[in-house]
């Protein structure tokens, strides 16, 4: 069972985002205030709060009067995952530093766990997102675990995971094995270098698939 934070239900905000975040509303969707209120069962004076809090955000666009999820073009991508290697190799760092036992055992936990998501890329991205929010959060700094949840937010906008690939969710977990190990044996460095890689050949398979698409 994945558990992933999940909102209050009458937080407009939050609802949205997560729906988002989830895959319901993805990259050039309309989003309709009226139609919003109806399927969270919240008010439209909150909704279009929340919808003009997601523009001001970047993470809503505007299509003449219609308001769409917003997509990244390929330099924002690129630019995205610098920043997030960056943040998440000093997040691993800080983790092999300031980890509990019972967080790296957790991290190992999970991992072993989401073996059983394999061939199912949907669910397997959901436990690759809280294994690294794991992580964040093992790091013990709170200003890098926002930092994170901003980079988070803006990977909803990515349509496609790279966990689709064929076979790329068996070697993830691998990696995922190897970052743990670096954590565990208490080698900032090692661990940091881990978590880069994973993320740069996650990069390199998004655009492989990407490329894909724009052939078919």
């Amino acid at each position: 069972m994945i558990n992933l934070p999940k909102p209050a239900p009458n937080d407009a905000y939050g609802l949205i985002l997560n729906a988002i975040d989830t895959g319901i509303y993805k990259p050039g969707d309309r989003l309709v205030e009226s139609e919003l209120a109806d399927r969270f069962g919240v008010s439209r004076t909150p909704i279009r709060e929340a919808l003009q809090r997601l523009e001001t955000q970047s993470m809503l666009t505007r299509d003449g009067r219609s308001l769409i999820v917003a997509s990244l073009n390929h330099n924002q991508m690129a630019e995205l995952y610098t920043v997030r290697g960056a943040l998440e190799g000093l997040a691993a760092e800080l983790a092999a530093q300031h980890a509990a036992a019972e967080e790296i055992q957790v991290l190992q936990d999970m991992v072993d766990e989401d073996r059983a998501y394999l061939g199912e890329p949907k669910k397997l991205s959901q436990a690759n997102r809280r294994f690294h929010r794991q992580i964040h959060l093992a790091s013990h700094n709170s200003f890098l675990v926002r930092q994170l949840d901003l980079v988070y937010r803006s990977m909803a906008l990515l349509a496609t995971t790279s966990l689709a690939a064929d076979g790329r969710g068996e070697v993830a977990l691998a990696e995922h094995q190897s970052i743990v190990d670096a954590i565990r044996a208490r080698d900032g460095p090692a661990a940091s270098k881990a978590l880069r890689e994973h993320l740069s050949i996650a990069f390199q398979t998004r655009l492989r698939i990407d490329a894909g698409q724009l052939e078919d």
